[in-house]
């Protein structure tokens, strides 16, 4: 299924001087295009009236079922400038069919494929001037959905609203990528077996956030979550997917099975390394296995990696009585160069041997 967007450009966009201004150092998340794409979902007339707008507030009754029973889902990815001054995406495909297994999960209308990829294709290049040229930035673009029936009662919506956003980007972490610490939290869980862990829903990260403050007041940047059942296996962070390097050579990666999310970013860096010969496992690992291999030197490095952040080195972890440093508590070599790899073939500086990109301008 298709739709023709009808393009409804913004009356008064931001004048080129303050959009070059913002554009210099523009952070994360914080400045926004002049357009936005919706489309609206009504049960028995299905996805319709799709078109790229003016990026304005969305008018909102307080009776709608997302403000009180939660059925809204997301997605992040990036478009990227190109060495020649083009724009591609990346994986646009798998972000589009990640958004209907978050859709199953929540009780929610799947979007079409091709709907999903032509909203983002044309507000990428409707305000294609908003893509940034200095080093590591990008245009985040944030899908979403959620649900617009003003109803109170306790199902599945009749209504929702499909829209896309785009913010342009800087590096993720205020100073550029550094190895952060984690803080194993004993305390908070992100997700059960059964649960929301494997969908890409607002509320995993509201539960997320208490947890990460925790993590501040222990003096840690992020925290990472085990599971809800033991609290003894490693999952996720309260936003990234997470890789263990050892010396031998091996990656380890949790193996995804509901709880947790299948970060496309991570799925690009296991075939990345599978590419180079090396072994990846997605396997369980425990806490107590962490400490142990980071304290005798057989864990070399670890990392997290999201759509937001590309590849994070981890320097340390703690945890209720305990505090290692992985390797040399820095930046490891194959994390270094796994993030070189991926952000190369994202910003065209290398060849693309999987066709994850495509060119949209």
């Amino acid at each position: 299924m298709s739709l023709t967007f009808d393009f409804q450009p913004n009356p008064a966009p931001i004048a080129t001087t303050e959009r070059d201004r913002m554009l210099a150092d523009p952070g994360f998340g914080r400045v926004f295009t002049d357009h936005m794409a919706v489309v609206r979902y009504s049960e028995g007339k299905g996805w319709h009236s799709a078109r790229i707008q003016a990026r304005e507030p969305i008018s909102t009754d307080p009776a709608s079922s997302v403000l009180h029973y939660a059925q809204e889902i997301f997605e992040g990815m990036k478009a990227y400038r190109l060495p020649d001054g083009g724009i591609g995406l990346f994986r646009p495909a798998a972000n589009a069919r990640r958004l209907q297994l978050s859709a199953q999960r929540m009780a929610m209308p799947e979007l079409p494929e091709e709907i999903f990829l032509e909203s983002v294709r044309a507000l990428v290049r409707t305000d294609k001037d908003w893509v940034p040229t200095i080093p590591d930035g990008a245009l985040y673009l944030r899908p979403f959905v959620f649900a617009s029936e003003v109803f109170l009662g306790v199902k599945p919506a009749s209504e929702y609203i499909y829209a896309v956003i785009a913010s342009s980007v800087g590096s993720y972490w205020k100073g550029g990528v550094r190895a952060i610490s984690l803080w194993a939290s004993q305390t908070y869980t992100r997700a059960a077996p059964g649960g929301t862990g494997a969908a890409k829903c607002g509320g995993n990260y509201a539960a997320s956030l208490i947890a990460l403050a925790e993590a501040s007041r222990q003096g840690c940047d992020q925290v990472v979550f085990l599971d809800a059942a033991e609290r003894r296996w490693v999952e996720e962070l309260g936003g990234m997917n997470i890789f263990f390097v050892f010396d031998d050579g091996r990656l380890r990666t949790p193996p995804l099975g509901g709880t947790i999310l299948a970060g496309i970013t991570r799925d690009s860096l296991i075939q990345l390394a599978r590419d180079q010969g090396l072994t990846v496992e997605e396997a369980p690992y425990s806490i107590d296995e962490w400490r142990a291999d980071a304290e005798s030197g057989r864990l070399v490095e670890a990392f997290a990696c999201g759509t937001a952040a590309v590849v994070t080195p981890i320097g340390s972890v703690r945890g209720e009585g305990f505090g290692v440093a992985i390797g040399s508590g820095g930046t490891g070599q194959l994390t270094e160069r796994l993030r070189r790899q991926l952000t190369d073939i994202q910003f065209g500086r290398t060849p693309d041997p999987h066709g994850w990109m495509e060119r949209v301008v």
